[in-house]
């Protein structure tokens, strides 16, 4: 071999490394979004316990004001799916930190329960656009080889923001009342402000760039996290065929028609895939113990806001420990194989919690068995453990590959509009709920819906490991010839483009 091919080959490693790098530093900056709606699901958890006696409120209101966030966030989930299509899904990143931003100022500076819900609502809309676009960007740019790692960073930002927010919590604990919550709530700016200066350097997705005909802008991005020009060009050529756009772009009307008034089979399980994780994601009861733990840990015999902040920390660190090795094991492992072992840990650990809440609420308190108050503490971090390494990032990463490129931006909108949801209805009912069928009961609940959320998996979601995001319709195959000719069609398209790029 020549002197020029062994430094060609030499070459090469640090090349695709480069590449590599290139596509985690985009995830990283696209998924400080998700660090909001973390941050703000950790802070409410401790902070709802002084906001309660600072303000007088019952328990209703305590429930409406932690779960009411969610069903704000579907205003801007599905602004978000329109916006990103519209002015891209680099610029749809401002939404996230402005929103936000405003939010936690105006819940830092609250002095009525009124005003406080209002900052909810602003707070809200801007984790709608943080959870959808924040994984939708990172599948798009990501190379198929690190999808799943670099879009499970959204889920670990998500539980970086929980265990920043429990932190805080403990930080401001020794505060004035008054001062506490105020300061816990309104910190939250900080990491908007940070999101919008790295801004500047995230490039724009490829395929929102081929979606709008800017060929040679997409080429340019995709050589740089490509592993050579030839597969560049190949992606590029992918891409503008799964599109089955031309120049005049995509339609609105058609695209909510292609996804919902009348999908084909292949698109139609899709949606049903996607709605199905996103719900059984939250059914099964993971913001309810994230939410409550402060309320989780006094149930099994913890005192003192002190102690209950402080077992609350070390289970966010469990938790973020945990989804730190779910994105390793992503594309080694695979999604499929995550998800079911996942599930099954959910399904042991809130059987265990509610065996332990039930021991313990059916004794008085100076007379609780030790054995059973451990038992609720290690179910929790059971709990978190199991679901922070599979349900909870695969949900996302998941979510972002399966759709095609044409309805990807509304199917993933809707996806998550169902996730926030469910996680609003769960958590403005757990209170309620735990009052109507005790505590440990209603952990029993979960526990039933999570055998039924395995068997929905094992039986309706393939394996997507390592595959491009234009194949994954085949995937979900009917098998009808509605669905096989435009497979046949894409694969001629891309013979087509892929010729014409390389003349």
């Amino acid at each position: 071999m020549s002197s020029a091919g062994l430094l060609r080959e030499a070459m090469e490693p640090r090349k695709k490394k480069t590449k590599i790098k290139y596509a985690f530093t985009c995830a990283i900056t696209a998924s400080m979004a998700s660090i909001v709606l973390g941050y703000d699901i950790g802070v409410m958890s401790g902070a709802s316990l002084y906001i309660k006696k600072d303000l007088d409120l019952m328990d209703v209101q305590v429930e409406i004001l932690v779960g009411i966030l969610s069903i704000y966030s579907l205003v801007g989930s599905f602004a978000a799916g329109r916006t990103s299509d519209w002015i891209g899904r680099r610029f749809t990143v401002l939404f996230v930190a402005a929103f936000f931003f405003a939010g936690a100022l105006i819940m830092g500076s609250a002095v009525t329960y009124a005003t406080l819900m209002l900052g909810r609502l602003v707070a809200g809309i801007g984790v709608g656009y943080g959870v959808v676009i924040a994984p939708l960007y990172t599948a798009e740019i990501s190379p198929p080889s690190a999808r799943g790692f670099l879009t499970s960073f959204p889920e670990v930002f998500i539980n970086l923001g929980i265990l920043l927010g429990y932190v805080s919590s403990y930080a401001f604990a020794r505060m004035p009342l008054h001062v506490g919550w105020r300061l816990m709530l309104g910190i939250g700016a900080a990491p908007s402000l940070m999101l919008a200066l790295l801004l500047s350097g995230m490039p724009e997705s490829p395929r929102w760039l081929v979606m709008k005909g800017r060929l040679a802008d997409a080429r340019a991005v995709l050589e740089k996290i490509a592993d050579t020009p030839e597969e560049a060009l190949e992606r590029l050529a992918d891409i503008k065929a799964a599109a089955g756009i031309d120049a005049d772009g995509i339609d609105e009307k058609q695209v909510w028609r292609e996804l919902v008034a009348s999908p084909t089979p292949t698109v139609r399980r899709i949606l049903i895939t996607a709605l199905g994780l996103h719900f059984f994601q939250q059914a099964t009861g993971s913001d309810s113990v994230v939410l409550y733990s402060p309320r989780l840990f006094q149930s099994a015999g913890i005192a003192g806001d002190d102690q209950l902040l402080a077992a609350t920390c070390a289970m966010g660190v469990t938790k973020t420990l945990v989804v730190l090795v779910s994105m390793f094991l992503l594309d080694r492992v695979g999604r499929r194989p995550l998800l079911l072992c996942s599930t099954a840990g959910v399904i042991i650990s809130l059987l265990g919690l509610a065996t332990g809440l039930t021991i313990v609420g059916q004794n008085p308190e100076d007379t609780r068995i030790p054995w059973a108050a451990g038992l609720c503490v290690a179910s929790v971090l059971a709990y978190v453990s199991s679901f922070s390494v599979g349900l909870g990032p695969v949900a996302g990463v998941y979510t972002s590959e399966i759709f095609p490129l044409r309805v990807r931006a509304l199917g993933f909108a809707l996806g998550m509009a169902c996730n926030r949801v469910v996680s609003g209805v769960m958590s403005m009912t757990f209170l309620s709920l735990s009052g109507a069928v005790t505590i440990g009961g209603t952990f029993f609940l979960y526990a039933g819906v999570a055998v039924i959320a395995w068997v929905f998996f094992f039986t309706c979601l393939p394996e997507t490991r390592g595959r491009n995001l234009e194949d994954m319709a085949s995937l979900f195959d009917t098998g009808t010839a509605q669905d096989a000719s435009p497979m046949k069609h894409t694969a001629g398209c891309r013979a087509t483009l892929l010729g014409s790029s390389l003349s």
